[in-house]
C-alpha cells in the first residue's frame, strides 16, 4: 500500500484524490487544497452539469459549451434539457438544467479552476449561494476518482437530494453500461443498483412533469414540452411529382390557401416540402428545391394566423436548411439523418434549431430494394441505425435537448415492416435506451399519412382514399407512445389525436391512484 501511496502522490498530487479501479481502493490522502492536481497523459471522462436563470438561459448553455471545448473539455454526450423551480432560495426565476459527459486531460482542480473561470467570464460574480446566476457549471464525476479537498468534493456531494441534478445526470446514461468508468459511477451511488436505483428511490420518471421539473426541447422561442399533449404536423408539398398532392400546391397561391385550411383545422405546425421522397423520386437540386420553396415560407411568414404555429422545413440539403432558417422556419427534418449530404449536421448544429433524423436506408431512388428491405429485428436495427446517426448528430455539436426521432415508416420498409414499426414504438425507444436514456426520451415523429402500405392492406390504390386507414394507424402510434404525426387530412387526424390523448389521460389518473 505505501508503494501504491507513493504512485498516487507522484501522478495526482496530495490533495485528496481517490481512484477506484478494477475493485482496487487507494485511501484518500489529505493535505493543502491548494496544491495542485495533474493528470499528464490520461483522458479522464467527466460529467458536467449546467444551470441557468438569468437572461437568455438556452444562450448561457450554448456559449458555456462552447468555452468549455476552447478551455479543453470535449463533449460527446449531451443530456436532455429541464426547466426546474427554484430550489434552496425559491424567491427567483426558474431554471433551466442539463448536463453532459467529457473527456478532459485537465485534473480535477484544473477543470474546477476552468469552469470557475467560464462563470466569470459570463457574468456570474458572486452573489446569495443557491441564487440567481447566468451559469452554474458543477463537476459531478471525475474518471474513477472520489476527490474530498477544501475546495472540490467529487462526487458532488448534492447530487442525491437535487431531482433536477438526477434526471439529466440519469440521460447520460445507456441502461446498459458503456464502460469501466460509468459502472464506477454507479458504485459511487451506494445503491444496490446504483444510479438507478438512486434515481428510483427519488421517484424516478414519475416526478418528469410534477413539482417543477418538466423534460423541454427549445423551438423558437419557447420551450416545448412535448408530454402535454401531441402535436399535428400538418404536411405541404410544393413538389409536381409527390405521391399524395403532388401538382396541387405549386403556386404561392394554391401553397398558402393550403395552409389556411390546415391551420383553421388545428394543426400545430406546417411541414413543407419541395423535392419529393417517394420511391424512385428523381433528385432535384438545392438550387430548384430553394427556388420551389422560400417564396412560400415567406408567404406564409406573412400570414397572421401562423402567430404561435411552427415550421418545419422537409430536406435534405444543408444549403436548403439554412436558407430556410434564416427566413424563418423553426425546425429541419432530414429524412436522410445526414446521410445525403455530409454539411447537413454541422450547419444545423450552428443553426441551433430543433432536428428530425430519420431512418431511412440508402435513398429514396434505393430504399425500395431488395437490399434495403433486409431486417432481421425491424424495429431494433432502426433503433440500432438511428443511435448511430443521432451520435453522430451530437458529435457535430447537435445537442440531445435539439433531437427529435423519425422511424420512417415507409422508407426501406415493406407493408409487414411498417406494420411493425407502428406497433413496436416502444420497443424502439426501449432498445435506444440500452444506449442512451436522453435519446430515448426525445420526441418520437411518425408519419403514415396515406402511404403505400395502407393501401395495400385496405385495398386503396388512390392515396386519397387511404384516410380512414391513416386515422387508425395515428391512433395506434399516439397510443404507443407518439408525440408528433405528420398528415394530410388534419382535420380527422386531430380528433384521433384528441381522443388518444384523452385515454392516455385516464390511464396515467388511474395508474396515479393506483400508486398511491
Amino acid at each position: 500500500m505505501n508503494i501504491l501511496r507513493q504512485l498516487m502522490r507522484k501522478n495526482y498530487g496530495t490533495n485528496g484524490v481517490t481512484k477506484y479501479c478494477k475493485g482496487l481502493c487507494l485511501s484518500s490522502l489529505h493535505s493543502s487544497a491548494n496544491a495542485s492536481v495533474e493528470v499528464y497523459s490520461e483522458e479522464q471522462e467527466v460529467v458536467i452539469a449546467l444551470g441557468s436563470n438569468i437572461g437568455d438561459r438556452l444562450h448561457n448553455f450554448n456559449e458555456a459549451l462552447q468555452l468549455m471545448n476552447k478551455a479543453g473539455i470535449t463533449v460527446t454526450r449531451h443530456a436532455c434539457l429541464y426547466e426546474s423551480a427554484p430550489a434552496y432560495v425559491t424567491d427567483q426565476p426558474h431554471f433551466l438544467n442539463s448536463a453532459v459527459r467529457a473527456f478532459t486531460k485537465l485534473g480535477p482542480h484544473e477543470l474546477l479552476k476552468a469552469l470557475k473561470k467560464i462563470e466569470q467570464n459570463m457574468g456570474r460574480t458572486g452573489g446569495i449561494r443557491y441564487g440567481p446566476r447566468p451559469i452554474d457549471l458543477d463537476i459531478l464525476f471525475y474518471g474513477k476518482f472520489k476527490v474530498n479537498s477544501d475546495i472540490l468534493t467529487i462526487p458532488h456531494e448534492r447530487i442525491w437530494e437535487r431531482p433536477f441534478v438526477m434526471a439529466p445526470l440519469m440521460d447520460l446514461l445507456g441502461l446498459a453500461a458503456d464502460s469501466d468508468t460509468v459502472s464506477c459511477w454507479h458504485s459511487f451511488s451506494k445503491h444496490s443498483n446504483g444510479l438507478f436505483g438512486s434515481w428510483e428511490k427519488m421517484g424516478g420518471d414519475s416526478l418528469i412533469g410534477k413539482e417543477g421539473l418538466k423534460r423541454v426541447l427549445p423551438i423558437g422561442n419557447s420551450l416545448w414540452d412535448w408530454s402535454e399533449k401531441t402535436s399535428v404536423m400538418g404536411i405541404l408539398n410544393l413538389t409536381p411529382d409527390s405521391f399524395s398532392d403532388g401538382g396541387k400546391f405549386q403556386s404561392v397561391e394554391a401553397a398558402v390557401s393550403q395552409v389556411h385550411l390546415m391551420i383553421s383545422e388545428g394543426a400545430d405546425m406546417i411541414d413543407i416540402g419541395a423535392q419529393s421522397t417517394r420511391p424512385m423520386a428523381s433528385r432535384i437540386s438545392p438550387e430548384e428545391e430553394m427556388d420551389r420553396l422560400i417564396p412560400v415560407l415567406e408567404a406564409m411568414l406573412g400570414m397572421p394566423e401562423m402567430e404561435g404555429k411552427l415550421i418545419s422545413v422537409d430536406t435534405f440539403y444543408s444549403k436548403v436548411a439554412s436558407e430556410a432558417v434564416g427566413k424563418g422556419a423553426h425546425i429541419v427534418n432530414d429524412v436522410s439523418a445526414g446521410n445525403l449530404d455530409p454539411d447537413m449536421l454541422r450547419v444545423v448544429a450552428d443553426l441551433e434549431v430543433p432536428y428530425i433524423a430519420m431512418h431511412m436506408r440508402g435513398d429514396p431512388s434505393t430504399m425500395q430494394n431488395s437490399e434495403s428491405l433486409q431486417y432481421d429485428n425491424v424495429c431494433n436495427q432502426v433503433a440500432s441505425e438511428l443511435y448511430m446517426r443521432l451520435r453522430n448528430a451530437e458529435s457535430s455539436g447537435i445537442p440531445a435537448w435539439r433531437i427529435i426521432i423519425d422511424p420512417g415508416i415507409g422508407f426501406s420498409k415493406n407493408t409487414e415492416q411498417n406494420l411493425d414499426i407502428l406497433v413496436g414504438l416502444p420497443n424502439i425507444q426501449s432498445e435506444i435506451a440500452k444506449k442512451s436514456l436522453a435519446l430515448s426520451h426525445a420526441p418520437l415523429l411518425i408519419g403514415p399519412s396515406r402511404k403505400k402500405f395502407l393501401g395495400e392492406i385496405c385495398a386503396r390504390p388512390s392515396a386519397v382514399e387511404r384516410d380512414p386507414a391513416t386515422v387508425a394507424s395515428i391512433t395506434a402510434g399516439v397510443l404507443g407512445g407518439a408525440n408528433i404525426v405528420r398528415v394530410h387530412n388534419v382535420r380527422d387526424n386531430l380528433d384521433a389525436v384528441k381522443l388518444c390523448d384523452a385515454m392516455l389521460g385516464r390511464k396515467r389518473s388511474f395508474a396515479s391512484v393506483l400508486g398511491n
